[in-house]
């Protein structure tokens, strides 16, 4: 504790923060990169007119608050206040769009990535460029208020995401890591800069609308891992610390997205290296050796915070209609009157799937509780499904359950491992599947048929992966690339508990997830009954 003490005081902590979409978290690192004190505010998207986003009032509110609880943290373990800092990093959620005419007023409520309003500009991006653009992507965003005849468009002069526009405010600089900017525009892995020629086309494309500004003007400059971007400014120390205390002048890295900071905080920025993240939603990230052979729906392509290209497959499904079972188990144990131990019940359930059929005795289950892109469902229905001659007990019925939490993401990475024959030497999962141990990792490695291993600082999340980045700003004393520094410096070689894929597992889930999509009718036809 007086080890931490004394790096606040000297001002040799780093602060990282990340805007999730449920709660704003930072977290304060040592010179060893250790958390010595974190905060946290909670909050909520809303839904106006149609768009689900942020107000600014709530996007300075909460960061503030956060930065608050994080002081309050600090004072009740040390008994200091934060003067100075070595550096600070902000991430946020990728994707949205956040337009801002010339006076630096914002010309349009922030579009987060859950709005799937852009479906036409999405598509016709996809064709231009012979490249996949997700719904969520910025210039989808942009393309589509086009599209609409938007009136503010004309007066775009700056756009970007949510994290760009924090960092911009407190230090004047319009500027975005390559992760985060990778997911507004497609980058060029040789230039490390947006692809020129889709750049190019974009400006080809609305030339008919006569606008007076260009693609590249409007868009924010790109850095890369350990670049500087800039120093907070006496406005900006006093729009996060609205108490006063914290100085002006200290460095930040450049802002990234969460993707990007989930990379880091599992120590997967490394070429053929991934991680898993496996929570409400999932999605998979792994890093490529070299670009995939055409592009594909189902896959998006960003890149690490330095650059190299990175294959990612989201899901919006994951362990909600899982939970959801539990939960009756739950009931039940309570209806029966014995003692309630939520980790307990997880165990023993999850443990005993293990127990069952590798292809679950022919049970199937579909955890949809909202769409599923990767599938085709624009609308979910949780189903489980079996037919009179499979094996029915509770084991097959848990495991049934389990695999059906991965079993979307399995088929985007098949097309990955299978078609594209993509290698990896290492995935590394977290997020709450993998809490009962040994068994989401179990059921992940018959998935994809990759080793997976789990850590525990991986538990620390985004905000501790964007205070990485900014400790690797002004601590990487040995002048290493990020995955090195990663390596070495912080993670020390340490790469977690790894499980292998079982043969037995692996073949059960192959035939699971064949029955899996030649039932998905049954998926789509419950999606067209309506209650």
């Amino acid at each position: 504790m007086s080890n931490a003490k004394e790096t606040i005081l000297s001002g040799k902590a780093v602060l990282g923060i990340e805007f999730g979409s449920t709660r704003i978290k930072a977290v304060l690192v040592d010179e060893d990169n250790k958390p010595i004190a974190q905060g946290s505010h909670e909050w909520e998207n809303q839904l106006v007119d149609g768009l689900w986003t942020y107000s600014l009032e709530a996007i300075w509110f909460g960061l503030q608050d956060c930065y608050r609880d994080l002081r309050a943290n600090v004072r009740a373990n040390y008994d200091v206040e934060i003067e100075n800092l070595a550096a600070i990093g902000f991430s946020a959620m990728m994707h949205g769009y956040m337009p801002f005419g010339k006076d630096g007023q914002m010309l349009a409520p922030f579009r987060t990535w859950r709005n799937t309003n852009t479906g036409q500009a999405a598509a016709e991006l996809s064709e231009l460029f012979v490249y996949n653009i997700p719904l969520r992507w910025s210039i989808a965003h942009l393309y589509q208020a086009i599209l609409n005849g938007e009136e503010h468009v004309k007066d775009v002069a700056f756009f970007t995401t949510l994290a760009g526009y924090i960092h911009w405010q407190l230090t004047g600089e319009k500027v975005l890591g390559i992760g985060d900017a990778s997911g507004m525009l497609p980058v060029d892995p040789a230039t490390k800069n947006y692809s020129a020629e889709m750049v190019g086309k974009f400006d080809n494309l609305i030339a008919p609308y006569g606008f007076d500004w260009k693609l590249e003007d409007i868009l924010p400059r790109i850095l890369l891992a350990g670049e500087n971007a800039g120093f907070l400014t006496e406005e900006g120390a006093g729009r996060l610390d609205i108490s006063g205390h914290l100085k002006a002048g200290i460095p930040l890295c450049p802002p990234e997205g969460d993707a990007g900071t989930g990379m880091v905080a599992t120590n997967a920025v490394k070429q053929r290296t991934g991680n898993v993240s496996a929570g409400t939603s999932s999605f998979s990230m792994i890093v490529l050796e070299k670009d995939l052979s055409r592009p594909y729906e189902v896959i998006d392509m960003v890149t690490t915070p330095d650059g190299s290209l990175v294959a990612m497959v989201h899901c919006n499904n994951c362990t909600s209609d899982l939970n959801a079972w539990v939960g009756l188990f739950r009931e039940y144990t309570e209806l029966m009157g014995l003692p309630v131990d939520m980790t307990e019940i997880y165990g023993k359930l999850y443990n005993h799937a293990l127990t069952g059929d590798p292809d679950c005795g022919g049970l199937m289950a579909y955890n949809y509780y909202s769409g599923e892109p990767v599938t085709g469902l624009e609308e979910g229905r949780p189903l489980f499904v079996r037919s009179a001659s499979d094996r029915f007990n509770l084991a097959n019925f848990m495991r049934a359950n389990l695999y059906a939490s991965v079993a979307v993401l399995k088929i985007g990475n098949d097309i990955l491992f299978n078609d594209e024959k993509i290698k990896v030497d290492r995935i590394t999962g977290h997020g709450g599947l993998f809490k009962t141990k040994g068994v989401g990792q179990r059921v992940l490695a018959a998935a994809i048929n990759s080793p997976i291993s789990v850590m525990e600082t991986a538990g620390e999340g985004g905000a501790w992966g964007m205070a990485l980045l900014a400790s690797y700003l002004v601590n990487n004393k040995e002048q290493r690339n990020l995955a090195d520094y990663l390596d070495k410096d912080v993670f020390a070689g340490e790469a977690g508990v790894q499980i292998d894929p079982q043969p037995e597992d692996v073949e059960g889930f192959n035939r699971y997830i064949e029955t899996y999509k030649n039932c998905l009718g049954i998926e789509r036809a419950a999606v067209k009954f309506k209650k």
